[in-house]
């Protein structure tokens, strides 16, 4: 069949009343079977005796403004290509979701051929099925605490519950005061906002990052069925209203650092997010 005939209305849910996930026409152009991975930066394991924080999802569905919900969690691509390099160069990785619940994945854009997604899902899906309780991370941070980056992933589930979550702001206020990398892609910048809750000022105003732009989650995903319908709400406008500036309008697999913050736009950013990450972290 080709693309042309494959429908644009999004798909059944099955699991849940009146819930979708992207439509065939959508996947077909923003899914494949492998991604651009090309190599690892290192991997001969430097990274050893240090540990990245990664901040997972446990939401599935996101409300949307016509009372449709789409089935969401974080983006394979976006938290695993990253990992690979990660933990092809030695580093530690602890998964931690708020409550300890199972983190949850956009399944639908699992590149089931891909040479360093699939084994990465290999060695981590334990612990993202039994991922850390954040409290439990956050209520013991110090100076003396062994992370070395905090990464929080892209996909839709990364704008639940996380932006409101006075535990993530805590993980956030030690990785700034520490001088650790806090590294995002996508919609996973959405864990910024939380250094606003209860204060006039955000510790990420001033910031330049790239995150994915609302053009597209408010026009060409709804016309295309990749969304069911509006957003409750806009990231790049919350963002902005927070003192943060978003530095691309599209997605083209941009990543951008400003000082300790490491961020990419899109599912192509992934790969030369990782390894950029990797690089970093080594440095």
């Amino acid at each position: 069949m080709s693309n042309q005939e494959l429908t644009k209305n999004p798909t059944a849910d099955p699991a849940e009343d009146n819930a979708f996930f992207p439509s065939p026409y959508s996947l077909s152009q923003y899914t494949a079977s492998k991604t651009d991975f090309d190599e690892v930066l290192r991997s001969n394991g430097e990274g050893k005796g240090k540990k990245v924080l990664v901040i997972a999802t446990e939401e599935r569905y996101m409300l949307m403004q016509n009372d449709t919900m789409f089935s969401t969690g974080n983006h394979p691509v976006e938290t695993l290509l990253p990992l690979h390099h990660v933990h092809e160069a030695g580093f530690e990785i602890e998964i931690a979701t708020l409550t300890g619940a199972p983190a949850k994945f956009e399944w639908w854009a699992f590149p089931s051929e891909d040479a360093a997604v699939v084994p990465t899902w290999e060695a981590l899906k334990e612990q993202f099925k039994a991922p850390a309780r954040l409290s439990d991370i956050a209520a013991n941070l110090n100076g003396s605490s062994d992370y070395a980056a905090v990464f929080i992933p892209g996909g839709h589930g990364a704008m639940l519950t996380i932006p409101q979550s006075a535990d993530v702001q805590k993980v956030l206020d030690w990785a700034m005061e520490e001088n650790k990398l806090i590294v995002s892609l996508c919609r996973g910048p959405a864990a910024f906002l939380a250094g606003s809750i209860n204060r006039e000022k955000s510790p990420f105003a001033g910031f330049k990052v790239c995150a994915f732009p609302d053009s597209l989650d408010a026009g060409a995903n709804i016309e295309i069925g990749y969304l069911p319908g509006k957003m409750p709400w806009a990231l790049g406008e919350a963002m902005k209203a927070a003192g943060i500036e978003i530095v691309n309008d599209d997605m083209t697999g941009a990543v951008h650092r400003d000082r300790n913050v490491l961020t990419g736009d899109s599912p192509l950013a992934s790969n030369e997010l990782g390894k950029q990450m990797v690089q970093a972290l080594l440095d």
